[in-house]
């Protein structure tokens, strides 16, 4: 067996954002930390491709400017996130409308509650013009109760939320009354979005937190590429913390065994794997279903033709097989070369067998213009991109499976960034605490911080 290379007090296995702002926490605390990557980079999923001066997202999962964790986690002060703009454009019947901008308002049972006063705006005969009778959520009373309820769900309490029985989200919105108009028109294709789930399985609950993150706060993405979260946090710890290209063959509470560097011990085993990879290294942990994700990322010389601004487009329709799609060189122009538009298209599930034909003949009916001269960068698939978040789901599974062994990411809170950092702050108070490491900063965030 080979010599330690190195100890530490706390090995942590993976480098994605939870292993990265654990150590973080523990270094601040005065624990040192060895984070452990098999990979050549830091980072996991949140990876960017650079081509010709583009940054491609390979995920391109939506942030939230409400995330606690972006304001709360340490190494992410000179994070820059770019929004978009307010609400969402939502495509139907071969229109674009604005929907889902913020609204003032005091507490509320929650938007998948609220909603259901959508249905009840009278309809006027002449009173109502074609543009508005094709709107997907109605009149112009529908739109402005849902910025209501919008503005209500904001300000609901996380508790309460955790409170109310669990479904399916897409079962839960028919037995709420939610009418189905606004169901289709609305709630399942953002909610789709902000998921990456499009028959909405995922929890009520999660559905519920999912909306109050974005009636809160602003849908945004960092600036530079997904890469450059994880890059602030492995750039702000000591030299020598991150070691990429080391294998992990298997943990105990005192030690992990590297193919690399033979057996490096700790006093405590923290695992920021994705949820797979963790179970193989402790196969009694469980492994959840996944969300695919297809992300193709398009460019075209002639931004002018395209009218979206800064917007989420969403289509209502479930017309072709995007789910939502941007001028992301709009929102972040740090991410394609002068003169260039950059267009990041998600599609959900699997893809169909020529993704690039069948994006870009969707597109053309999503952004009203033709794509026949777009240039394709990069189709970027990843089978295992989303934990599910199915009922009945627990959104504070355990971290600390015995003193000396702990786990974080975000199968193990909700399935986002935020999740993902909050997993790894109840995971180091968990640590402090079984070290005997007494620091205030570390106590374990209030519930009702908490976001999805």
């Amino acid at each position: 067996m080979h010599e330690p290379a190195y100890q530490a007090d706390v090995v942590i296995v993976g480098a994605g954002v939870a292993g990265l702002s654990a150590a973080h926490r523990l270094n601040s605390a005065g624990v040192t930390t060895a984070v452990l990557e098999a990979a050549p980079y830091a980072g996991g999923r949140m990876s960017t491709e650079k081509v010709d001066g583009f940054r491609l997202d390979r995920i391109g999962q939506l942030l939230s400017t409400s995330y606690p964790e972006l304001r709360l986690a340490p190494g992410l002060d000179a994070l820059v996130l770019r929004r978009f703009a307010p609400g969402v454009l939502l495509h139907r019947d071969g229109r674009r409308h604005r929907a889902g901008a913020p609204a003032g308002g005091g507490s509320a049972r929650g938007a998948l509650y609220a909603v259901r006063a959508l249905a009840s705006a009278p309809r006027g005969g002449s009173a109502v013009s074609p543009a508005r009778a094709t709107a997907p959520m109605g009149s112009a009373v529908d739109q402005a109760r849902l910025g209501a309820a919008l503005g209500r769900i904001a300000t609901t309490p996380v508790e309460r939320i955790l409170a109310r029985p669990e479904l399916p989200a897409a079962h839960a919105l028919a037995e709420r009354g939610v009418p189905a108009r606004t169901i289709d028109g609305f709630l399942r294709p953002l909610l789709a979005a902000l998921l990456c789930d499009p028959e909405l399985t995922t929890s009520s609950r999660c559905a519920d937190l999912a909306l109050r993150s974005f009636a809160s706060g602003r849908l945004c993405v960092p600036e530079g590429g997904a890469e450059v979260l994880p890059e602030l946090l492995a750039r702000a710890l000591p030299p020598g913390t991150v070691h990429t290209g080391v294998r992990v063959t298997a943990v105990s509470t005192t030690s992990v065994t590297t193919a690399e560097h033979g057996v490096i011990r700790c006093r405590a085993v923290l695992l920021a794997t994705d949820a797979r990879a963790a179970a193989g290294l402790l196969p009694g942990l469980r492994v959840p279903d996944f969300h695919q994700v297809t992300v193709v990322h398009h460019t075209t010389d002639e931004p002018a033709a395209l009218t979206t601004g800064a917007s989420l487009l969403l289509d209502a329709d479930r017309g072709g097989p995007v789910s939502h799609t941007s001028v992301v060189s709009n929102i972040d122009p740090s991410r394609a070369p002068q003169g260039r538009a950059l267009i990041s298209s998600t599609v959900l599930g699997p893809p169909p067998s020529d993704i690039d034909t069948a994006v870009r003949m969707h597109l053309a009916r999503l952004y009203g213009t033709s794509t026949h001269r777009w240039e394709t960068l990069a189709v970027h698939h990843t089978p295992e991109a989303i934990p599910a978040m199915r009922p009945p789901h627990d959104l504070r599974r355990p971290v600390r499976l015995l003193a000396g062994l702990y786990v974080c990411g975000d199968h193990r809170d909700t399935s986002t960034v935020q999740g993902a950092l909050h997993s790894a702050h109840r995971a180091t108070a968990a640590i402090l605490t079984d070290l005997g490491v007494s620091d205030s900063m570390h106590v374990a965030e209030p519930a009702q911080r908490r976001a999805a």
